[in-house]
């Protein structure tokens, strides 16, 4: 756990929204940047799919990043040697 620095309207967004859901301003700040990790990772995503990935991560124990990007490309597919 760390602080993170930030602005005083961001603070004051975090604790309305978090108000109208019934959320810590920790828990919505939490929130926001997990949604927002995952719409960067799969823009192709909409927000419910974004949803449903984080019930499943959650089912799974948790949003994991290594887990969220998937299979490392290297890791994906194996690549032939170069013969000598």
């Amino acid at each position: 756990m760390g602080i993170v620095k930030i602005s005083d309207l961001m603070h004051e967004n975090l604790r309305v929204a978090g108000n109208a859901l019934s959320r810590s301003i920790n828990a919505q700040a939490e929130h926001w940047m997990r949604v927002g990790m995952l719409t960067e990772l799969h823009p192709e995503l909409d927000h419910h799919a974004i949803g449903r990935l984080l019930v499943q991560a959650e089912l799974d124990g948790g949003l994991d990043l290594s887990k969220a990007l998937g299979p490392h490309p290297a890791k994906a597919r194996s690549v032939p040697k170069a013969r000598a």
